[in-house]
């Protein structure tokens, strides 16, 4: 029972937030008005900038900021036991991650949708905006590069997902031509689109277990797996991303916001079966609070950055202003999108936690209870990969639906195409933001030809495509055809992305100085604790790095940390001014 009084308080409390410091925020802090200018229509183009329902645009919000994160980071960072990883969810995210989107998503609606890179050169200076910038493409581009091998890991794993995260495309654009051409019933036309594509996880399953192999490349092909779906997605991701957003991006994002909702459904709906009717095998088995091994980083500052969807992370600032913000109908549905959606997300990691800490330890291989546990976590887990991280959260999730009397085979099919399908989310919205990205510095930089959205967009893509096949190995530069080149960026990520959360704050925060008062604060203390922790863990990082003679990671690492301290500083010396001024009124 206490999995499930944890799930409940937890889950009460979002929505006790919800309508309690976001509805202050909403109302006292940003002054939402319903009648105020939106870029939705003041710049409808029918491409990004579209008006759209907050429910629909929702879907694709939340789909978007989700990808594998608040799975992979609560399966990491639950080393140092379910309590802090717990406590950093539910009150991060309500106090700082959810400000953070909730901010990002306001400013840039009232600054044109433009991108909170953009943004910078508004509220603090020029050279800050170029800062950004670079930051900003060089997580974008390890997120473009990384996601392929991510998705191609996950089909690997869990090949009966294949068929169906495919089938998800053309069932998506039929929705939206159903929708946006034949102003079909949106209820019905949703229904059909949902359980086609539950028709298909099942068709996956089936196909897999009649034709094993069947969605696999074969051994000998010329190119390795991972090369070869890196290659598919890449080519898929740019077609995605130049088509207008209510052809495929926004109609499968809503698609998935409701597997997402089913899934949730589910392992909510395992967790009472299993604490009702578990027999008593249902129970925390992890420890509350671990005592680590020799292998495992610090708690602190390292838990705090491993652990960033599902609390904060940066990369959520960059949906808000680079696709959310162009498609919000009306200021007031900013709360609901950008604060909501941050809260659903911690919800998400929440659920991650209880599949690990207790629905692990009703069995696994024969062992059970903290056996089962200890099996997964007698050594550092972010060194291993991908398949061990989302191992424990895919048993500990089919145990406790198979208390709802799901077969296991049919559990890891719906959680692999769950997983897969987010990461194919994550991965065009990316692409589309780093077009954005590529177009607004073209366009500062007074280079038009490079702005338009197909140049842009295989810039993103060949840029992240180079990334990821091109390896360095003794100072030479070796092509690797399994597409693994990316992962040797990867150890930076973590940071990286807490580091642009801490940077949008920076703005948020100035944003609101320039308003007057001192509301700056609901962002400025987020913003100065994130400074240090991400600052904490980069230097530990570099030591690391340093003692492996990774040379690569430490320059790229120092001169990102060296550009986060410019910035700051730069904005200190503008906060500590009397006057704050913009370069453009608000």
């Amino acid at each position: 029972m206490d999995a499930l009084l944890l799930m409940v308080v937890c889950f009460g409390g979002y929505i006790l937030a919800y309508h309690t410091y976001g509805r202050f925020l909403a109302r006292r802090i940003f002054k939402l008005r319903g009648d105020a200018p939106v870029p939705s229509h003041e710049r409808n183009d029918g491409v990004d900038f579209v008006p759209t329902r907050k429910g629909i645009i929702f879907g694709h919000h939340f789909t978007s900021i989700a990808g594998t994160g608040p799975i992979v980071g609560p399966a990491i960072g639950i080393i140092w036991g379910w309590l802090p990883a717990l406590l950093w969810v539910f009150f991060g995210s309500i106090f700082m991650g959810a400000v953070h989107d909730f901010g990002s998503l306001v400013v840039s609606l009232r600054n044109d949708g433009k991108s909170i890179s953009e943004i910078a050169a508004r509220y603090i200076n020029k050279r800050v905006r170029l800062i950004f910038f670079i930051i900003v493409f060089l997580a974008l581009l390890i997120i473009i590069a990384i996601f392929g091998i991510v998705i191609a890991t996950v089909f690997k794993l869990y090949p009966e997902s294949v068929t169906a995260v495919w089938l998800e495309i053309p069932i998506a654009i039929i929705l939206g031509w159903a929708i946006y051409k034949k102003s079909a019933n949106i209820k019905l036309a949703t229904i059909v689109a949902v359980a086609a594509m539950y028709v298909g996880v099942v068709l996956g399953a089936w196909l897999e277990h009649v034709h094993p192999g069947l969605t696999s490349f074969p051994a000998d092909f010329a190119i390795p797996p991972t090369g070869m779906w890196t290659i598919i997605l890449l080519i898929y991701a740019w077609v995605a991303s130049t088509l207008p957003v209510t052809t495929l991006l926004q109609p499968r994002d809503y698609i998935n916001a409701w597997q997402l909702a089913i899934m949730m459904a589910l392992l909510a709906a395992g967790v009472v079966a299993s604490a009702l009717f578990g027999g008593g095998d249902f129970k925390i088995v992890a420890p509350a609070i671990n005592q680590v091994g020799p292998d495992i980083p610090p708690m602190m500052p390292m838990m705090f950055v491993t652990i960033a969807c599902g609390a904060i992370s940066g990369f959520h600032s960059l949906v808000a202003g680079g696709t959310s913000s162009k498609q919000l109908t009306a200021e007031p549905d900013a709360q609901f999108v950008g604060y909501g959606s941050m809260l659903t997300e911690g919800a998400l990691a929440v659920l991650v936690i209880l599949c690990i800490c207790a629905g692990l330890g009703m069995g696994h291989e024969g062992q059970t209870g903290s056996a089962a546990w200890q099996g997964f976590y007698n050594s550092w887990m972010g060194g291993k990969g991908l398949g061990d991280k989302l191992q424990p959260v895919v048993i500990g999730a089919s145990n406790m639906m198979g208390s709802l009397g799901i077969p296991q085979t049919l559990g890891f099919a719906i959680m692999g195409v769950f997983i897969a399908s987010f990461a194919g989310t994550t991965l065009d919205t990316a692409v589309r933001i780093q077009r954005y990205v590529v177009g607004e510095l073209a366009e500062d930089l007074k280079l038009p030809k490079l702005s338009n959205r197909w140049t842009a967009t295989t810039i993103a893509v060949i840029t992240a495509a180079a990334l990821a096949f091109v390896n360095t190995r003794d100072g030479k530069i070796t092509f690797g055809a399994n597409a693994l080149g990316a992962l040797k960026l990867w150890p930076l990520f973590g940071t990286v992305n807490q580091l642009l959360a801490a940077l949008a704050l920076l703005v948020i925060t100035m944003y609101l100085k320039k308003q007057g008062g001192l509301k700056y604060l609901v962002a400025g203390i987020p913003c100065i604790i994130m400074l240090i922790v991400t600052g904490g863990a980069m230097v530990l990082n570099e030591r690391t790095f340093y003692e492996e003679k990774n040379v690569l990671l430490i320059v790229i690492g120092g001169a990102v940390f060296l550009l986060a301290v410019w910035m700051t500083a730069e904005t200190l010396i503008l906060f500590c001014r009397n006057k704050t001024t913009a370069s453009k009124p608000d």
